[in-house]
């Protein structure tokens, strides 16, 4: 269980909670809290599909306590930046492209207002993202760290027929409508918090904020979403642009990951020339920065550790 003296239920003290316009207008919701003092660095933290960055706030402590400015925002359609789809709550995005843009955007404008050395770092399909940026030149930072990256999605059937099936299934109706109703995988008995954390108290603390504040709520994904992110991971594994990325990786990797395909995040940065890769065994579930302290502590530590060295203080 955890063990924080640190408030995870209140947005800290000299941090602030604003909305930003991408370049079509459409507000995305942000966080920012400087660094006190000599500044170390800045960090831009992009959560996974469904995510809010509240939920990170004990992670994002422990880095500003190391004097990094850590910025973050929900991707469009989901937490606090709207919705795409009028079904209520659903995770809707026409196509991946679109949270490249904003990231872009968003990555460029943070690169010039805030102290370097410049970090970004994903989790899920955050990670996803951030590797998907790296490798489209979207985003040039000194050093890039992926959490349980969503580089291949669980199927029951295969990457490839799960495609198919979703392209089918996703085009008998509107495909902006939600996939299924209830869990992270409709096809598993697993609950919610089994699939995400060994730990009931940061759990909880995720529940505490939909309460709180239930319109960032983000339910299940649409079917566009589905074969968009089938598509999206399936592009970027296949891309041989992936040996030419050299921004240096260090990746987080939960091989019992019940919500993405590890074995498909772990061959896919093993192609990168500058990686490194860290293993978590049946003590982590997807959530490795929300697990329980001794694998929270060892992913953290692991993080500071690579930063130190590959991204170090100016």
């Amino acid at each position: 269980m955890s063990a924080s003296p640190f408030d995870r239920r209140a947005i800290p003290e000299g941090a602030h909670v604003s909305t930003l316009p991408a370049r079509d207008g459409w507000q995305l919701r942000c966080f920012d809290w400087p660094a006190a003092g000599s500044p170390r660095g800045s960090i831009l933290f992009q959560g996974g599909r469904g995510d809010i960055f509240e939920k990170y706030l004990e992670t994002f402590a422990h880095w500003h306590g190391q004097g990094w400015t850590i910025t973050s925002f929900d991707w469009r359609g989901q937490g606090g930046s709207g919705r795409l789809s009028k079904a209520a709550n659903c995770g809707h995005i026409e196509d991946f492209a679109s949270y490249i843009g904003d990231f872009h955007d968003f990555a460029r404008d943070w690169q010039a207002a805030t102290p370097g050395p410049h970090v970004v770092i994903g989790h899920s399909m955050g990670g996803h993202l951030v590797l998907r940026a790296l490798v489209e030149r979207a985003v040039r930072p000194e050093a890039a760290v992926l959490i349980a990256p969503m580089l291949g999605l669980k199927s029951p059937f295969g990457a490839a027929l799960g495609e198919r099936f979703a392209r089918l299934l996703g085009g008998l109706g509107n495909p902006a409508r939600p996939a299924w109703k209830t869990n992270e995988r409709p096809y598993t008995t697993d609950t919610r918090e089994s699939l995400l954390t060994h730990d009931h108290d940061r759990y909880s603390d995720e529940l505490w904020w939909q309460q709180t504040n239930p319109g960032n709520v983000t339910g299940p994904p649409s079917w566009k979403w589905l074969i968009e992110a089938f598509r999206s991971t399936r592009e970027l594994r296949d891309t041989p642009a992936l040996a030419g990325m050299n921004v240096p990786v260090l990746a987080l990797i939960a091989e019992i990951d019940g919500l993405v395909d590890a074995r498909a995040a772990l061959a896919t940065v093993a192609r990168l020339p500058d990686a490194r890769i860290v293993r978590f065994g049946e003590e982590s579930a997807h959530e490795i920065l929300r697990e329980g302290d001794a694998v929270r502590n060892r992913a953290l530590g692991e993080i500071d550790g690579f930063l130190d060295a590959r991204a170090p203080r100016r």
